[in-house]
């Protein structure tokens, strides 16, 4: 049995859930996120709260049904208080900058990196070395961060790159130089 996919999923005030046959439509005050719905999950709304049940007994059911609800629990989160991701650029003479939707990245290379930004997701920089994504769209923001992480992915050598705030970097020593 799913310890995930058993826990209710309660609706915050100012929170709209809209519920088809097979979609999910949750309606904040940060936006509108759908979703749909497998037929091997079951997804009812009572009484502020939603819950999902799996419809059979089988493997695939099973797994179907923690991961449906922990996808509506993300939705309900995002349109209420929405998700952000913390980036850091270490480097001498690395720096970001933000201009309409258009993130411009000085890592090093021969010139400067633009990425775009998608839809639904906001930048901002502090102190041209902290780049801070949010959006209301969990999976969107993790897959921009890591977008833009992989341009320039930290070195274990110099920890120059981009990485994110909370992680560590494992350092590695260099040459020794034998004699």
């Amino acid at each position: 049995m799913s310890r995930i996919g058993k826990l209710p999923i309660p609706i915050p005030k100012g929170v709209e859930v809209k519920l088809t046959e097979n979609e999910i439509t949750v309606k904040g005050a940060k936006g509108t996120l759908s979703q749909p719905i497998h037929p091997a999950v079951i997804v009812k709304v009572d009484d502020g709260v939603i819950t999902v049940k799996n419809r059979y007994e089988n493997k695939f059911s099973r797994s179907l049904w923690g991961l449906t609800r922990a996808l509506i629990n993300n939705m309900v989160e995002g349109v209420t208080k929405g998700f952000s991701k913390v980036l850091e650029i270490n480097g001498v003479g690395y720096r970001a900058d933000v201009q309409n939707k258009v993130l411009n990245l000085i890592l090093g290379f021969s010139h400067p990196v633009e990425f775009r930004l998608p839809d639904g997701i906001e930048a901002s920089v502090d102190k041209q070395n902290r780049i801070t994504i949010s959006g209301i769209d969990k999976a969107l923001v993790g897959q921009t961060a890591a977008r833009i992480k992989a341009i320039r992915p930290a070195d274990p050598y110099k920890a120059k790159g981009i990485k994110y705030a909370d992680e560590q970097i494992r350092r590695k020593v260099g040459k020794s130089g034998v004699k």
